[in-house]
């Protein structure tokens, strides 16, 4: 599996519940996270600030989800990278 043009595909990291007060929260109850942790699987053509194996974040809104080999993987575009770490 490849990326093309301005395309990211990432591996959304899945974290762990965090307790708040004496709250456990959830990802699936935070709504309130507006960004994604991620890690690069395959860059685009066009893509020049990020490279494959790094961690990222990115607007949780952005992408569409996509099935390959089992496995449930995000394709964004690179615009919607908001940090790497």
């Amino acid at each position: 599996m490849r990326a093309i043009n301005d395309y990211v595909i990432v591996d959304i990291v899945k974290e762990g519940p965090r307790k708040v007060g004496n709250l456990i929260l959830t990802e699936e109850v935070d709504d309130t996270n507006r960004y994604r942790k991620a890690i690069i699987i395959s860059i685009g053509d066009q893509v020049q600030v990020v490279k494959n194996g790094e961690t990222i974040y990115y607007d949780a809104m952005a992408g569409h989800d996509i099935s390959y080999e089992d496995k449930m993987y995000r394709v964004i575009k690179a615009r919607d990278i908001v940090l790497v770490e």
